[in-house]
């Protein structure tokens, strides 16, 4: 019973578990594979049948191994060498592993998985069990062989192989899904196989390396291995705190790219003669971001500004009046009183002809349809549904004091999400020009963003939601015309100043700096 006290049988014996149990996963997913063919009530007694039968041919293989290791007497003797049957076995077995291990690495850093035929032909029960004897004696020899160079006692083998093919055999389910769920542990426990494979053909060749290096290395990277695993945790825990919502969008942009990364990867890779496939074209890119990011935009954002709102003043001159119901485009008209906060109501533009040529008042006739008034705080995925019951009239958009900051229609959102239908009096936010971006100052930042590509212009923080209001506020005060700022790569100068108001600035990349050839 002294055996019993010492430190290194209890560490091999858990050490030795271990590395039975992942050598065992790939048996136990091919006699699964097997057993599928069987009927289903038939399944679990092949997997009972087949298990106990790999149990039975590990432990006469250690008996049979173990007798042949303690064969030393010299065979034949090479570059001054003696061999011996135990040193032929130590070799023949280390490199066994070093192949098997090898191939098992290939195969899960390349991603080559173990597939099932899905062949619903139901099969024999005793010809499966056959097979899985088959594959049986295949899989126990590289266990049997790890677990001679990895202890000396075959008590201690014996043990273990039956410890771990217990455990396969009340956990086989979770403990594939346990292996699938952490590939790591795999790739660790097959550089344990290199690692013991290795000292086998070193001990083969008379290269004695002690047990208690392979434990301390084991142990240590089984520790590591811990810590990465607590620390992966953490993170997935970490991330399930975080909105859905948020982490859906921030994978599909990744996957996506910026336009500027597409472009830059597209001159570097110019030249050569097989281009790659693009996932998304930079229309689909733009619209998908612009859905992803339409939940976290205001109503500012999206919303036609109070100074770019045509409203029809009905106390004003009837000729007057018809002039601009002919001029603009429009085919809605928000109906006031002297002032846009003096709201009527809300008429169409042929309409409000037809009551100008009977003398009616425009007052009274727009009255009859009332606006539809939402506050500046709504965000935009409740402002959808509010439209859709406008039924093809747009949204008074108000502050906290009643004012009126704009209006919203169904083509100002479609505009958020794909890009700008400019009316035949409008011309584009934002035109590029080679390298040169022309935006206007009230161009929405959102729309900047995508335009531009690799550039953070929109924070959930800001009040500002136009280029105007961006240079502004980092600027610190009104810039005067030809003023530069750089923000990120790009360097944003103002072209075009209206009173107080910027109206054009022109956007550039700034050109890195070139190195001293000296």
């Amino acid at each position: 019973m002294e055996f019993l006290m010492d430190p290194s049988i209890w560490i091999g014996l858990l050490t030795l578990v271990v590395l039975e149990i992942v050598l065992g996963i790939d048996n136990l997913v091919f006699i699964a594979i097997l057993a599928d063919k069987l009927p289903p009530a038939q399944r679990d007694k092949a997997r009972l049948i087949g298990l106990s039968l790999a149990l039975l041919m590990r432990l006469g293989l250690l008996s049979v191994i173990s007798w042949m290791v303690t064969l030393t007497a010299p065979l034949f003797a090479l570059a001054g060498h003696d061999f011996s049957g135990r040193d032929l076995i130590l070799i023949l077995g280390g490199l066994f592993l070093l192949f098997k291990a090898t191939m098992e690495l290939h195969e899960r850093l390349e991603g080559v998985v173990h597939e099932n035929s899905g062949s619903r032909v139901y099969a024999g029960f005793w010809v499966v069990v056959a097979q899985i004897v088959a594959l049986d004696a295949v899989f126990s020899l590289d266990a049997v062989i790890t677990a001679v160079g990895m202890v000396d006692n075959l008590g201690v083998m014996m043990v273990a192989v039956m410890i771990a093919m217990a455990v396969m055999l009340l956990a086989s389910k979770p403990l594939t899904r346990f292996v699938n769920a952490h590939p790591t542990v795999v790739v660790l426990c097959l550089s344990f196989l290199l690692m013991i494979g290795l000292s086998l053909v070193a001990e083969g060749f008379g290269f004695h390396i002690p047990k208690g290096y392979l434990y301390a290395a084991i142990g240590f990277s089984i520790l590591i291995e811990a810590f990465n695993q607590v620390a992966r945790r953490n993170f997935v825990k970490h991330e399930s705190r975080r909105p859905m919502r948020e982490r859906t969008a921030e994978a599909i942009l990744r996957m996506m790219g910026s336009r500027r990364r597409h472009e830059l990867a597209e001159s570097a890779e110019s030249e050569s003669s097989e281009a790659p496939v693009e996932a998304f074209g930079d229309e689909e890119r733009y619209m998908i971001s612009g859905v992803l990011t339409l939940a976290d935009r205001s109503i500012r954002t999206i919303m036609t500004p109070r100074t770019e709102v045509s409203w029809v003043d009905c106390n004003g001159d009837p000729h007057d009046i018809r002039q601009q119901l002919l001029d603009t485009p429009h085919s809605l008209f928000p109906v006031c009183r002297g002032t846009l906060d003096e709201v009527v109501g809300v008429a169409r533009a042929k309409d409000l002809l037809v009551a100008l040529d009977s003398g009616q008042s425009l007052a009274h006739y727009a009255a009859q349809h009332s606006p539809i008034v939402v506050p500046e705080s709504m965000d935009a995925i409740k402002l959808l549904g509010v439209l859709r019951r406008a039924k093809g009239r747009f949204v008074l958009v108000t502050d906290e004091f009643g004012v009126v900051q704009g209006l919203v229609t169904p083509l100002d959102v479609l505009e958020a999400i794909a890009g700008e239908f400019p009316d035949e009096d409008e011309t584009l936010d934002i035109v590029r020009d080679d390298a040169v971006w022309l935006v206007k100052g009230g161009a929405d930042l959102h729309m900047l963003e995508q335009a531009l590509g690799d550039v953070e212009l929109v924070s959930a923080n800001d009040e500002y939601a136009s280029l105007a209001g961006l240079l502004l506020v980092r600027c610190g005060h009104m810039p005067a015309l030809g003023e530069t700022l750089d923000i990120g790569a790009y360097r944003f100068e103002v072209a075009e100043l209206s009173e107080r108001r910027i109206e054009l600035v022109r956007i550039r990349m700034i050109e890195p700096a070139l190195s001293d050839p000296h």
